[in-house]
């Protein structure tokens, strides 16, 4: 049979893991292994010499779980030297409380628990919804089902090496169709707000720089899914030809 293992990155106990859990069980057995706490923005934390606590915990129709105190990228490493059954057929993460399009994926702990994934030699995917309210399970039924037919097609064909898809779905049920897309550019408008020696990162959500045809912040913003292959070379290639010219030399 095959199996499928689960995260994300906004807690054990969030509607949107929930709603992928139960949509994965029409591809095979699913277990699951999650941030005991919302880990949203972490990025590819892993944490190293350092205690980790796990527990176990029930999602709200009573599938088992493993909570783990850290970041999504930490579920995929314990997973992988042994804490849950190792290796599962593919890893799907999510589905995310918002987009993760554009320079969000460097962020997001649900792209990079899919980018730990393929780092330990298993294909992931990565889903998102763009709906920071989105806050029950029926809310994410349509990318639940959009992320079956993509995973279904991983399990299919396979990924290459270091690869994962990063599928980001709009918000409502009326889906125009899926596109294939490359990252598009973020603009982000943050802000620091103070208060004595407490200070905090706020401000409004980002918008697109680059949202042109193609990339995926267009295809979602038109009403269409977004699927983007990531690569985990991140090699500026186009740019070694003109590093090279630089002419960069040692002192003797």
């Amino acid at each position: 049979m095959t199996t499928l293992l689960v995260t994300n990155d906004d807690g054990v106990h969030a509607p949107g893991l929930l709603a992928l859990v139960q949509a994965m069980r029409t591809l095979g057995e699913v277990g699951v292994i999650a941030p005991a706490s919302n880990q949203s923005a972490i990025g590819h934390k892993k944490t190293l010499f350092q205690d980790i606590a796990i527990h176990e915990a029930e999602l709200a129709d009573g599938t088992p779980a493993q909570a783990v105190a850290s970041s999504p990228a930490d579920c995929i490493a314990l997973a992988a030297l042994g804490l849950t059954r190792w290796p599962p057929r593919l890893v799907v993460s999510g589905i995310n409380r918002g987009a993760n399009m554009g320079q969000d994926v460097t962020y997001s702990g649900t792209v990079t628990a899919a980018l730990e994934a393929t780092i330990c030699g298993v294909p992931a995917v990565a889903v998102s919804l763009d709906n920071r309210q989105a806050d029950t399970v029926e809310a994410y039924a349509t990318a639940a089902q959009i992320a079956v037919q993509v995973v279904r097609a991983v399990i299919e064909r396979g990924l290459p090496p270091l690869t994962i898809l990063n599928l980001n779905v709009p918000a409502g049920d009326q889906i125009k169709g899926l596109r294939l897309t490359r990252q598009g550019v973020r603009v982000y408008r943050d802000q620091l707000e103070r208060e004595g020696n407490i200070v905090r990162i706020v401000g409004e959500e980002p918008t697109g720089l680059l949202e042109e045809e193609g990339t995926d912040m267009w295809a979602v913003h038109q009403g269409y899914a977004s699927l983007t292959p990531i690569d985990l070379d991140l090699t500026a290639h186009r740019f070694i030809a003109d590093l090279a010219a630089w002419d960069i030399a040692l002192p003797r």
